[in-house]
């Protein structure tokens, strides 16, 4: 293949065409890794298990759900564009763990994540993982 898959770039008007489900599919794994690697970088001591408990707390809907309401005043009007795009989807199903409200939210969350990645917006990714480890060290969610 003549792409590098690990740098795929979109135009924002192809990620526009997407379903928004399919965005927050997207953001969703790139959030899962932006997390596991935080973590295991900061603690290098802690085992896979203890990792992956404090990956939760990160990664479930209720966390989401908060970071994003604590996002919104700072969100472009393109991002706030994507992330009301995947807040409205109707995705079918609700986890167990997380009111339909979080879900959504959570969703919308994923859904602008995975258009600042697609569109290769490294920069704003960074600063919006940043504003999220500052959150969750003064106990935001």
């Amino acid at each position: 293949m003549e792409n590098d898959l690990l740098e795929i770039r979109m135009s924002e008007a192809e990620v526009r065409q997407m379903s928004p489900l399919a965005l927050a599919f997207i953001g969703d794994a790139v959030y899962e890794v932006f997390v596991r690697t935080y973590l295991a970088s900061e603690h290098r001591n802690m085992s896979v298990h203890n990792l992956h408990v404090e990956a939760i707390k990160f990664v479930k809907a209720h966390s989401q759900s908060e970071v994003i309401k604590k996002l919104e005043q700072e969100l472009s009007d393109r991002e706030m564009y994507f992330f009301k795009k995947g807040r409205n989807a109707k995705s079918g199903t609700v986890p167990k763990n997380a009111d339909v409200q979080e879900y959504r939210f959570a969703t919308g969350f994923e859904t602008l994540i995975g258009f600042l990645y697609l569109i290769g917006n490294r920069d704003r990714l960074n600063y919006l993982f940043r504003f999220i480890i500052n959150l969750k060290n003064k106990g935001g969610f």
